[in-house]
C-alpha cells in the first residue's frame, strides 16, 4: 500500500498515524495475508473491546436514568456486526481493505469483513494514539447511531424501563388499567393509566391498547422523574 493511498485513508478516518504499519495491518484481511498472524484478526479482537468500552462509558454518562437492561440493549445494537459494517461503508473502507482474489470486495464490505475491518482500525488508532484518540474516532463515526438507537429504545421500551425501575426501586410491578374506549370496533381508541402500588399516574390515549400502555408508561416515568417531558 503506497504512501498516497495511506494518506487518503487517514483523511477518511480524520486521524494521522505515527506508526502507519498499524494502519496497513488493520486493512489486511486474512484471505490475502501470508499467515493469519499477519492479518488484522488480532487487531479486530482488541478493537471489539475498545469499541465496547467507549460505547458503554458513553451510554453510562449520557443516560443516567437508564437501567442496566436498557443500557445493554442499546450497547448490543451499537456494537453489532450490522451497525459496524454500516459505519465501515460510510467511511468507504471497501475501497482500501486488502482481501484475497477470490473475495468480492463490494460484497465482503457489506458484512462481517467490513465490521472486522472497522474494529481493527479502532484498535490501530488505540495503539497508535491512546484511548482518547480511539474515543474521538468512535464518537465521531457512531454519533448518529447512538441517537437513533436511543430513539428506538424510547419508542419500544417505556414499559420495560418502568417495570425494571418499579421492581428494583419499589419492589412493585406496574399494572395497566383500561379507563375508557371510544369509536367503532374497526377504529377504536383506548385510554389507559398506570397503577403502581397505591399510586395512579396520568392516563394516555392510543389507537391500540399497546400504544396507550406505552404512552401511559411514559407519563409515569416523567412523573417519577426518570425521564423529562419533551418541550413543545
Amino acid at each position: 500500500m503506497d504512501n498516497e493511498t495511506l494518506v487518503q485513508v487517514e483523511e477518511l478516518l480524520d486521524y494521522h498515524f505515527k506508526n502507519r504499519s498499524l494502519l496497513v495491518e488493520s486493512l489486511a484481511h486474512s484471505s490475502q495475508a501470508s499467515s493469519r498472524i499477519h492479518s488484522n484478526e488480532r487487531l479486530e479482537f482488541l478493537g471489539d473491546s475498545v469499541l465496547a468500552l467507549v460505547i458503554c462509558r458513553t451510554l453510562y454518562s449520557r443516560f443516567p436514568h437508564y437501567l442496566e437492561g436498557d443500557l445493554t440493549k442499546i450497547k448490543s445494537m451499537l456494537v453489532s456486526r450490522k451497525v459496524c459494517s454500516k459505519v465501515a461503508g460510510s467511511l468507504a473502507l471497501q475501497d482500501f481493505t486488502l482481501v484475497g482474489k477470490g473475495i468480492d470486495k463490494t460484497r465482503a464490505l457489506s458484512g462481517s469483513i467490513a465490521a472486522g475491518t472497522l474494529e481493527a482500525i479502532i484498535a490501530a488508532i488505540y495503539l497508535d494514539g491512546g484511548l482518547e484518540a480511539a474515543e474521538r474516532f468512535i464518537l465521531r463515526t457512531f454519533g448518529d447511531m447512538i441517537d437513533k438507537a436511543d430513539a428506538q429504545q424510547h419508542q419500544e421500551n417505556f414499559k420495560s424501563i418502568l417495570q425494571q425501575h418499579a421492581q428494583q426501586a419499589e419492589n412493585e410491578t406496574p399494572t395497566y388499567e383500561l379507563l375508557d374506549e371510544k369509536g367503532p370496533d374497526h377504529n377504536k381508541c383506548f385510554e389507559i393509566c398506570v397503577v403502581l402500588g397505591r399510586r395512579r399516574f396520568p392516563s394516555a390515549w392510543g389507537v391500540t391498547k399497546k400504544e396507550a400502555e406505552q404512552k401511559a408508561a411514559l407519563n409515569a416515568l416523567i412523573e417519577i422523574g426518570l425521564l423529562e417531558a419533551e418541550a413543545t
